[in-house]
């Protein structure tokens, strides 16, 4: 929760942002896979780390899983003098899918099992699916040949598994999905041991998420539900110019952000309705192949940013 709350404020600050977070994530907030998956490429579509700086990033040093955590991340931020207004409206088709599955202080075979099952299912949207496995040890160390590389310091001292897709669509869009694994917990304070019962099965772990991914991808949203908000803030922040962007149904986190935004900024941003049963009665003279491309009601949002600028980067 830490990072998602630097992410949005670090290009606008007095310098750099270098931040090493160590603690553990819960099952609600976002992992810092997901963060650097879905938040850092709208960051560089924004402007950020465009003048000849490195490019803003979000890198696990080290695992850690609900509920004692002990995992780590480094963030980095470069400033910059102002955002570039944002228009992301056309969706395109996907191309690819990516993901990660990683598992922490329990069986190997377990996060392969949870990316052979993700791929049976995305493998009857499109071939190009490919999971990789972070995989550590009940020592907390990481195994040999076990991950993408990304991690470099082991775990923490909870066991844990969850799985993180990223579809990638022919106009550069990403839509990033992530689950845990889900079990009923009952702490025992007289021996300090929790009891895990009910434990979800690798396999319903792998197609519980695939099914999320298809379903932020029938959305047809420029950006995935958990991000809505982040966008819509970023656009607030963005030149007196108008910023637009394509969203699938809005959630109800992203509807009190909307009003927060108004009050906060006096920025207020125009809906408009787009897909099936919209706009009456359907013409027969209409393009067939835009009305498929269209997989269900969408809301194109609009807005014209406040100007922020950040002075602390024109005076150096």
């Amino acid at each position: 929760m830490v990072s998602r709350g630097d992410i949005p404020t670090g290009s606008i600050r007095e310098g750099a942002v270098t931040v090493d977070v160590t603690d553990g994530t819960s099952d609600v907030d976002p992992s810092p896979d997901y963060l650097s998956a879905s938040f850092i490429p709208l960051m560089i579509k924004l402007g950020i780390g465009a003048d000849d700086e490195p490019p803003p990033s979000l890198r696990v040093t080290k695992r850690g899983a609900s509920p004692l955590g002990g995992g780590s991340v480094d963030f980095y931020c470069p400033i910059v003098k102002e955002l570039k207004p944002l228009e992301l409206i056309n969706f395109g088709k996907v191309k690819r899918v990516r993901g990660t599955a990683v598992s922490c202080r329990i069986p190997p075979s377990s996060a392969a099992r949870v990316a052979h099952s993700a791929k049976g299912v995305m493998h009857r949207l499109l071939p190009d699916v490919w999971i990789h496995t972070d995989v550590h040890s009940s020592s907390g160390r990481k195994r040999k040949g076990g991950g993408s590389g990304g991690d470099v310091g082991g775990c923490g001292p909870s066991p844990g598994l969850s799985v993180l897709l990223t579809a990638t669509t022919t106009e550069g869009i990403c839509l990033s999905t992530e689950c845990s694994m889900n079990h009923s917990e009952r702490n025992n304070h007289s021996s300090q041991q929790l009891e895990r019962r009910n434990m979800e099965l690798p396999e319903d772990l792998g197609k519980r998420s695939a099914a999320l991914m298809l379903h932020e991808i029938h959305a047809g949203g420029c950006v995935d539900n958990n991000c809505q908000s982040f966008a819509l803030l970023m656009m607030c922040l963005t030149p007196e110019d108008v910023s637009i962007i394509r969203l699938g149904p809005l959630s109800q986190y992203t509807v009190v952000s909307l009003r927060l935004y108004k009050e906060a900024l006096g920025v207020e941003f125009k809906l408009r309705v787009e897909g099936e049963g919209v706009g009456g009665d359907d013409d027969d003279d209409s393009d067939e192949d835009d009305r498929r491309n269209v997989c269900q009601k969408t809301v194109v949002c609009s807005c014209l940013g406040i100007g922020y600028r950040n002075m602390a980067r024109a005076s150096t």
